[in-house]
């Protein structure tokens, strides 16, 4: 899996046997999938650097802006590895770096197998989307953040991830067109944004631009405050 490290960071992993763990600093990927302390001090990391900008932030919009960071570490190699090798990751012996600004490193287990391409849409909604994603997802919701702004953060990695891999990887647009396509028809997918002309529009917004000096800060080329007042 590593030949995916060409496709830019947020898509390299690492990988290790299947019974035996990686060293240390490597740590369980489970432990910041769930509030607890780890996923607190990341906030907590994010909410500093944001605060590096002169805003007073709150602690739901770093609580956003950490989720969207780590629903893109991990849905780009997910999105990657099964639209173009129809391999779909199994995160429950992943293993993390909690390293803070970038990509955060990310290992997965050497002996993924592929499945039947009928089967992508199925196992990718079962062991990324109900898994990772949704005990990421709640734990998130602790931090006062909105569903559908969660809802909206994990559309918004997907999409950002097929983007990449249109540009990278031309021949499997179809793949992740149809992978998509497929994931969109139901939760947590459906609804949280709609694509009109080609043109991706998540249905919330994400709150980064209230990171900025007195909420002020610019809004991402995807949200849906693009052109409206800011009111949330």
């Amino acid at each position: 899996m590593n030949p995916l490290a060409g496709l830019g960071p947020f898509f390299a992993v690492e990988t290790h046997p299947p019974d035996a763990a990686p060293p240390g600093p490597w740590r369980p990927l489970a432990e910041v999938l769930d509030d607890g302390p780890p996923l607190r001090h990341r906030v907590g990391q994010v909410r500093e650097v944001l605060a590096a900008g002169g805003g007073d932030v709150e602690l739901r919009v770093a609580a956003s802006v950490a989720h969207l960071g780590m629903a893109a570490r991990l849905c780009s190699p997910a999105l990657a590895l099964a639209a173009g090798h129809h391999i779909v990751p199994d995160f429950a012996d992943a293993w993390w770096q909690p390293v803070i600004g970038g990509a955060m490193p990310l290992s997965l287990r050497a002996d993924a197998t592929p499945v039947a391409p009928s089967e992508v849409a199925g196992a990718f909604a079962e062991r990324v989307l109900n898994g990772p994603m949704a005990r990421l997802d709640r734990a998130v919701g602790a931090f006062s953040l909105a569903a559908k702004v969660r809802q909206g953060n994990l559309a918004s990695a997907l999409n950002g991830a097929a983007v990449v891999l249109g540009g990278e990887r031309p021949e499997w647009t179809d793949a992740v067109s149809a992978l998509l396509a497929a994931l969109e028809q139901s939760p947590p997918l459906a609804g949280a944004a709609t694509r009109t002309g080609g043109r991706f529009r998540r249905t919330s917004c994400c709150l980064i631009y209230r990171a900025a000096p007195g909420r002020a800060g610019p809004k991402c080329g995807d949200c849906v405050l693009t052109g409206r007042p800011t009111t949330l």
